[in-house]
């Protein structure tokens, strides 16, 4: 059987569009002679939809572009993803179902089983978990069908009772085919190739896996779709971070030559920045491409954060679409402007510049009868942050550009920013990267031709709102910082297995009290592209009023 492999980029919501685009890769198939052409999960109203699956009207429009798409299986065979109403008499009301579509009507479906309630996701809040497993026909093959976390119940630690792969295997099926809107976090494709290997080991079973590609918000879908023989190796890998269309016959797939498996991972190693840089540029294209947006703005302050922000914004979107804007202050140093101009000249890029020296004095005037006797503090520098603010805004309302954010995760754990200030932004661009990785994606960038000036990668970070102000003024060095925030948030230990670890118990305890005080300000920060284990926002649930951890 000829399987065509459509690994995809939809839009959540939009059915109309998404139909259309489906037909498209269903008549494609069909010119290049496929037999079968198989969908990720949820392709037809996207991935994750949220509570929009709540709507009694969105399901009934997914349930007519079904039977629209029905007519368009004619002479070949179809597996896609979308949402099904629950036909028990118990239970909730919708199934997260992989659909067979074949002459003009629906032939089968599986309905997903193990439905991920860890992390970003959230799929029991709608969709009741399937309990029948039965493989389906086509074209003369017993298929097991199963949908993304269904087939992954072969790890060591197991989060489910049941195993769907295992009940599938009574009915000996040929081939096994498992739809996916998997996201990307860093070292995740290892792991996906790793759980795909042990299932096709285990099993001794082929596998066609096919991935969603796409940004949708804070989520980034890697793509990275695959064809595994029933030894687990290897033999067919689509693109990463693109659309992807591959075609490959069923009677070869455990005669294909194997494509090698990268086994190791190496954070700071040049493969894995590359993917990291990939993610960002998809995220942050896909957010503005679905979002009906093309403009860009954000402050460049001439350090090493800013910089890295306006650089991924340019590749993404065109230097013709992104604006620096400057807003220097009597405390800004001289290379802090030069630098973000040597930076927008290597670039291409536009700038415009804004001194805030003015306006500073404006609030100082007006707040000094209130504020007489009283001695200069972080209100000062918080006005100067909330100043650039107001104009980076000002800029977005009357020209039409949208404020990317270009705080850490470092500096977000910590409540190192200013809220309504240097944290405005509808998009928070490398909100998931700890400052260590910064720097190192920022050398990244670098390695063929300078792009971020030398300067602003040798020099102390600042925030320059004070004289001679330096970060490490306020917090411990980065690299210590940012390995205890990683135990912390990432591996989730806490104070007493982190002293255990080594770090000072003095700092234990500062730090985590700053990460949990904190918590008010990034429930109102802008959503971070999440390409870590654990990110900030919908994968990490905390009390926003709360003690425990807090001294």
């Amino acid at each position: 059987m000829k399987i065509a492999l459509a690994q995809i980029n939809c839009l959540i919501g939009d059915i109309e569009g998404n139909t259309k685009n489906l037909i498209a890769y269903i008549e494609r198939a069909k010119r290049e002679e496929a037999q079968l052409v198989v969908f990720p999960e949820l392709a037809l109203c996207g991935y994750p939809p949220h509570d929009l699956l709540a709507y009694d009207e969105f399901i009934s429009k997914c349930e007519q572009a079904i039977e629209v798409l029905a007519k368009a299986s004619l002479g070949i065979a179809v597996i896609l993803g979308a949402p099904v109403r629950n036909k028990g008499t118990k239970g909730k009301n919708l199934l997260n179902a992989a659909l067979l579509l074949s002459e003009g009507k629906v032939q089968a479906f599986a309905a997903k089983a193990l439905l991920p309630d860890y992390d970003v996701f959230d799929e029991y809040r709608h969709f009741e978990p399937g309990v029948t497993f039965g493989c389906i026909n086509c074209k003369g093959k017993k298929i097991a069908l199963t949908i993304c976390e269904d087939l992954w119940d072969v790890q060591e630690d197991k989060l489910y009772v049941r195993s769907p792969m295992e009940e599938l295997l009574r009915e000996k099926p040929d081939l096994m085919i498992n739809i996916a809107a998997s996201p990307f976090s860093e070292n995740q494709q290892r792991t996906r190739k790793n759980v795909l290997h042990t299932a096709c080991k285990t099993y001794q079973i082929p596998l066609v896996y096919v991935n969603q590609v796409g940004a949708h918000t804070d989520l980034i879908f890697d793509g990275g779709s695959m064809v595994l023989n029933s030894q687990g190796n290897l033999v067919m890998e689509m693109a990463y971070f693109e659309q992807d269309f591959r075609l490959i016959d069923s009677q070869l797939i455990n005669m294909a030559p194997a494509v090698p498996f990268e086994h190791e991972y190496h954070p700071e190693g040049e493969a894995a920045l590359g993917k990291l840089h990939k993610a960002l540029i998809l995220g942050i294209r896909d957010f503005f491409s679905k979002s009906g947006f093309s403009k860009a703005i954000m402050g460049l302050s001439g350090g090493i954060d800013s910089a890295l922000v306006y650089a991924l914004a340019i590749e993404a979107l065109g230097k013709e679409n992104v604006l620096g804007l400057l807003m220097p202050s009597p405390y800004s140093s001289d290379h802090s402007i030069s630098d973000s101009l040597q930076l927008a000249r290597n670039l291409g890029g536009h700038t415009e510049t804004i001194p805030i020296s003015g306006l500073i004095a404006a609030f100082e005037t007006s707040l000094q009868p209130s504020f007489e006797g009283m001695r200069a503090d972080t209100t000062e520098e918080n006005i100067q942050a909330r100043i650039r603010a107001i104009l980076l805004m000002a800029y977005s309302n009357k020209k039409g550009y949208v404020l990317l954010n270009t705080s850490n995760k470092s500096e977000s754990a910590v409540g190192y920013g200013t809220l309504y200030g240097d944290m405005a932004g509808s998009l928070a661009v490398i909100g998931d990267l700890y400052k260590t990785k910064v720097y190192a994606l920022a050398h990244y960038l670098n390695r063929e031709e300078d792009i971020i000036p030398e300067n602003i990668l040798t020099k102390a970070p600042s925030a320059e709102l004070r004289p001679g102000q330096k970060d490490s003024d306020s917090l411990p060095p980065y690299e210590v910082l940012d390995h205890l925030l990683f135990q912390y948030i990432e591996r989730q230990e806490g104070p007493e297995t982190l002293i255990a670890q080594g770090f000072e118990p003095e700092l234990v305890a500062r730090v985590l009290s700053l990460v949990n005080r904190n918590e008010f300000k990034r429930y109102q920060s802008a959503p971070a592209l999440r390409v870590s284990e654990k990110g900030f926002g919908s994968g990490r649930r905390m009390p926003l009023v709360g003690k425990y951890f807090a001294k």
